[in-house]
């Protein structure tokens, strides 16, 4: 069950898959190069293998537990935790003003990825952190920005976001937690909320809680939520401890995977909370927060998956079943076509929603911190854009790699003790929370694509031109293969999105979710192939293996949008033909 980070990969998809000069060319970034990026991510693998790694089984055999009102973290989570807290990584991609290092976010990408593989679980609780104190930030006020951010930032203390309740998951509007006006800029806090990852834990002094709630004149629906800060423990103005709020876990959920992850249901009785951003508006400000978590729900796939292939392979080099073809008696199962088949597809898949992870990110510092209004602007769409892929592509990616891995082990995949089980279990999560993956497919076609006529995707099939064009220049390697599925699959998109912009409700949302894969599949391998014609023209020496790697790609994955293609065109009828009434049986 060891783990060695994919620091090779994801430094050679940095390089070259995402266009890093440009992120560090801005000024914001004008302390980082390739040198201490390249540091930093030796540092953060040794880390993830050392530190998180040997925590993971632990907590999948050993699952937090309630004790009267508290929660008590898995064995040896609190310890890997504070290393995690010492070393500075939650703050890695902080801007410097709230006390961050200020480094792109694409480089978070990087490291996060190798701490998820190492213990998702564990690595729950960071991500929800940074990207409540991200909201904390752009919406609060000075005061409570001034109390809070300087120790989650550093992740002395820890946050949490309150939204789902038993009758509002994924459409919030039925929310019915309630805040009344104590008529001293504070409000009390009494509802029941559910699903809370890390709402309580023993691992930090403090927990931070970010919680929807809906005040007595509110308008009904989304529109009338509201977003409070809750501590776990109040903060005097000098920045110490003192008495617990009222709210506590009255219930962890009995989970599939992640049970290192305590997943709490929180019982608020008058708690004491304070407004962040407007009355009435906390969906809004709750989503600086869950866009930069679905960012990152995607790169928990990308690991997860990463984790399972790397039990896949060590296991087929240890497995002696059969005799494989022009293989000497006793050669262990990676010998076989279609094992090196299976590890292969895992291989590649994994790199190509990587690549879209990187890009979504690189596309979100640029629309921070780019000087040019324009490439501010355009880069946001980008950003808009990708999220909903890399959240969805990235998740279904660990999925189905995590399976393989299952299948690869044969019979020793279902029993526990190799660990290939919990990969699966855990990774079946992250195509749930944080928006499911249908939701980001309507996201895509209804928001992303359909709202501005289509001119952030035109943009990026005009970038996918761009790519087959600069492919065609590199003479050193055979890109024959690659370029002529590119050049197919920017066909399909192009054809797939005008179909899309000109279908009507129906087709459009019954056509979301291939829609989503169809364009993942080619700007995947895009991105690849982008990497593999700038690590050529660099002179990178993994090149050459990459380059094999992408041609598997070009043969497997980007020719699914076809399939898809097929889809979209049937429209709603090919959903709804079947009578609903005979769904259950003919």
């Amino acid at each position: 069950m060891t783990f060695t980070a994919p620091k090779n990969t994801i430094e050679f998809l940095l390089n070259h898959s995402v266009d890093l000069d440009d992120v560090l060319a801005v000024p914001a970034f004008a302390d980082t190069n390739k040198d201490l990026i390249s540091d930093i991510l030796a540092g953060a693998a040794d880390f993830a293998e050392n530190v998180w790694a040997p925590t993971n089984w632990e907590g999948d055999q050993n699952p937090a537990t309630l004790v009267g009102e508290d929660v008590k973290s898995s064995p040896g989570f609190k310890e890997a935790y504070n290393e995690f807290v010492e070393a500075s990584w939650l703050s890695l991609a902080t801007a410097p003003e709230i006390g961050g290092m200020g480094l792109p976010q694409v480089v978070k990408v990087g490291t996060d990825e190798m701490f998820y593989a190492a213990n998702m679980a564990l690595g729950l609780c960071p991500m929800l952190t940074s990207s409540a104190a991200k909201a904390i930030h752009a919406h609060a006020s000075a005061p409570l920005k001034e109390k809070y951010l300087p120790k989650m930032v550093n992740g002395e203390w820890t946050g949490a976001m309150c939204l789902t309740e038993p009758q509002a998951g994924s459409d919030l509007g039925p929310v019915r937690t309630k805040a009344i006006d104590n008529g001293d800029g504070t409000y009390a806090i009494s509802g029941q909320k559910i699903y809370i990852t890390w709402g309580d834990h023993d691992v930090a002094d403090n927990i931070i809680h970010l919680v929807l709630a809906r005040l007595p004149d509110a308008p009904a629906g989304s529109k009338g939520i509201s977003l409070f800060l809750c501590p776990k423990v109040f903060v005097d103005d000098q920045g110490n401890l003192g008495e617990r709020n009222s709210f506590k876990p009255i219930g962890l959920e009995h989970k599939l995977g992640i049970h290192g992850s305590p997943t709490c249901v929180m019982e608020f009785d008058n708690a004491i909370g304070w407004l962040v951003g407007e009355p009435n508006r906390g969906l809004s400000c709750m989503f600086t927060m869950m866009n930069e978590a679905r960012l990152f729900v995607g790169v928990q796939g990308v690991a997860i998956g990463e984790r399972a292939y790397q039990a896949a392979l060590g296991y087929a080099h240890e497995r002696v079943q059969g005799r494989a073809i022009n293989a000497e008696a006793g050669a262990p199962i990676i010998a076989h076509p279609d094992v090196r088949r299976n590890l292969i597809d895992m291989k590649a898949r994994l790199a190509g929603a990587r690549a879209i992870c990187m890009a979504t990110a690189a596309a979100g510092d640029l629309a921070v911190h780019a000087e040019d209004e324009d490439i501010r602007k355009a880069s946001h769409i980008r950003e808009a854009l990708l999220t909903p892929l890399a959240k969805s592509y990235g998740s279904d990616t660990g999925v189905d790699v995590s399976s393989i891995g299952v299948q690869i082990h044969g019979g020793m995949g279902y029993v526990e003790e190799t660990g290939a089980a919990q990969h699966y279990r855990d990774s079946r999560i992250a195509p749930i929370y944080e928006g499911t993956n249908g939701i980001q497919a309507m996201d895509l076609v209804g928001r992303k694509l359909r709202r501005d006529g289509g001119e952030g995707m035109h943009a990026l099939v005009s970038d996918l031109d761009n790519i087959l064009e600069l492919a065609g220049t590199v003479k050193a390697l055979d890109m024959s293969v690659c370029l002529k599925a590119l050049k197919t699959g920017i066909t399909t998109v192009k054809t797939a999105t005008d179909m899309m912009l000109n279908a009507d409700e129906d087709d459009a949302l019954s056509g979301a979710t291939p829609y989503l894969n169809l364009v993942a599949d080619v700007i995947s391998g895009a991105f690849l192939i982008k990497a593999v014609a700038n690590g050529a023209i660099a002179g990178d020496p993994h090149t050459e293996n990459m380059a094999s790697l992408v041609r598997y790609h070009a043969l497997s994955v980007m020719p699914r949008a076809d399939a898809h293609l097929e889809f979209l065109r049937s429209g709603a009828k090919a959903v709804f033909d079947f009578p609903m009434d005979q769904l259950a049986d003919l």
